[in-house]
């Protein structure tokens, strides 16, 4: 009996040093998001108040910043990406009459709130030959804030070509296109298949209304 006893009370410890371990890290990854998020918008702003900000001349006068839903973690997802091989070269669609160039590279699948989206990751054959861009991809989509609190062409996610399928996508850090800010800008607009039915109310919204 006092062997059952001492068993019981090791077993439990042990759960309990798990699920201590587990919070902890678990923990330690929030932290490193924040931490991540954040950098992402001081760089964002640094460039915005540097000699090659995409803002108007008047807008940068008075710029003092972006603006931003607040950070919600829910919106930074485990995914699943899928290579996708021997994809054609397409002429994707700008805001202006400029047809660049793309291939779908792969796909990303998640889920939020039970739910299983997909979204289609794309590459520029011009964009990968500039140095530090040779692993560049990124995500455009749209979703149910465009055009209300978000800029209404859709808004981007940066990705580079991942080691494993296992990969994070945050939301969180999507960003505006440039002519959201400039209308001298020609930027991608998100094809069809990265029309998100849902809202994703993270990440920029928009700069001012047009």
């Amino acid at each position: 009996m006092r062997f059952l006893k001492n068993f019981k009370k090791s077993g439990a410890l042990t759960l309990l040093l798990a699920f201590s371990f587990a919070f902890a890290a678990a923990q330690q990854q929030d932290e490193e998001a924040l931490q991540l998020i954040n950098k992402h918008r001081k760089k964002q702003y640094k460039e915005f108040k540097g000699s090659e900000s995409p803002l108007l001349p008047k807008d940068k006068k008075r710029f003092k910043g972006l603006n931003y839903y607040p950070i919600d973690l829910k919106y930074r997802v485990q995914a699943k990406f899928r290579r996708t091989e021997n994809e054609p070269l397409f002429k994707m669609k700008t805001t202006t009459t400029r047809l660049p160039e793309y291939t779908k590279y792969g796909e990303v699948t998640f889920s939020i709130d039970s739910t299983s989206y997909t979204l289609e990751v794309y590459q520029s054959p011009e964009i990968m030959k500039r140095p530090g861009y040779e692993d560049y991809l990124f995500i455009p989509f749209t979703d149910l804030t465009n055009g209300e609190e978000t800029y209404e062409v859709g808004r981007y996610l940066e990705f580079r070509i991942p080691k494993s399928e296992d990969v994070i996508i945050d939301f969180n850090l999507c960003y505006n296109p440039y002519c959201s800010y400039n209308p001298n800008y020609s930027c991608p607009i998100p094809p069809a298949p990265n029309q998100l039915p849902i809202a994703i109310p993270v990440g920029e919204k928009k700069f001012k209304d047009h």
